[in-house]
């Protein structure tokens, strides 16, 4: 009783500091946080000095960007529940500059539906800085659209928080790592395709994030080298001659704002490589906010399938 009572006490002070600190703080909140703890956990420290070296050995960033992505996974954490808990506390609290992405985004999907209404979209946000961040952006996408809900495609675990559904109605997820939801999810992506004409994938998925099963992947090239990048997106996108509307977050003196590459025929050959082009610029760019940041592998392994 005493240890559920900690616990609990933990979470609602957790909840009532973090869903109110200014949004101006949270990076300098990230940095404190790494370096205090760093100081007393050794594989705390290591990670994010992994994430620190591949930076700079492998995508040969210059010190002042390759050091700062060791305080990326804080970050993530920090903005994470700034959004859900800002939310739980304000409900509906609104933050003007992701407004301002989906309305971007909004605009591009209209524009392209206009143009082939019978072609379907996949709104792809790439693994950067939050994924609360970009959910609340899908989010807004869906409203303005005047769809009940969105379907995405995720296999991030839900309720870390809470209670995901409670708190954003406005998306379905189609699927996690839990088995249950793994069947059948191609049948679920063309229904919501079919249905609505677009839905969400993070096409940018790193092969060794599918440790547990194996994933269908297709050579590209980045940064000069071999590598390989999820398949599955290519595979249904053929099928349905959909089109892919990519997009990455930065995250800078508490304002968001985001680069939206210019859309993907699905059905192209050159398809695959286009996305790897768009996911090495992002990486280039931003690699400190990228949330698998630290993994040697990258883009370079794939298990059989």
């Amino acid at each position: 009783m005493v240890r559920m009572w900690v616990a609990r006490t933990n979470f609602h002070v957790r909840r009532a500091v973090l869903g109110r600190i200014p949004r101006s703080m949270l990076e300098r909140a990230a940095a404190i946080t790494w370096h205090v703890r760093s100081v007393f956990d050794a594989g705390f420290r290591a990670s994010g000095n992994i994430r620190a070296e591949i930076g700079r050995d492998v995508l040969e960033l210059p010190p002042s960007r390759s050091d700062r992505s060791r305080i990326g996974g804080q970050l993530e954490k920090l903005i994470d529940q700034r959004i859900y808990f800002g939310r739980d506390i304000r409900k509906q609290e609104a933050w003007p500059d992701m407004d301002a992405i989906a309305e971007e985004l909004t605009s591009r999907v209209a524009a392209l539906k206009r143009a082939a209404p019978r072609q379907p979209v996949f709104i792809s946000p790439f693994h950067y800085v939050s994924q609360y961040a970009n959910i609340y952006i899908v989010e807004r996408i869906s409203q303005l659209l005047g769809l009940e809900s969105m379907s995405v495609v995720s296999g991030v675990p839900q309720n870390q928080y809470g209670d995901d559904h409670a708190l954003i109605p406005g998306i379905k997820v189609l699927y996690t790592y839990g088995d249950e939801n793994r069947g059948g999810l191609g049948v679920r992506v063309a229904r919501s395709l079919k249905r609505d004409g677009v839905a969400v994938l993070f096409a940018d998925v790193p092969p060794f994030t599918m440790h547990r099963y194996p994933m269908e992947t297709v050579s590209v090239s980045m940064f000069g080298r071999n590598a390989r990048v999820h398949n599955g997106i290519f595979r249904m996108g053929e099928r349905f001659d959909a089109l892919m509307l990519p997009f990455y977050l930065r995250f800078e003196q508490g304002r968001f704002n985001a680069r939206i590459f210019e859309p993907v025929r699905l059905s192209a050959c050159d398809a695959p490589q286009r996305l790897a082009d768009y996911i090495q610029i992002a990486l280039t760019d931003n690699y400190q906010q990228w949330l698998p940041a630290g993994h040697p592998a990258m883009y370079a392994f794939a298990p059989a399938r």
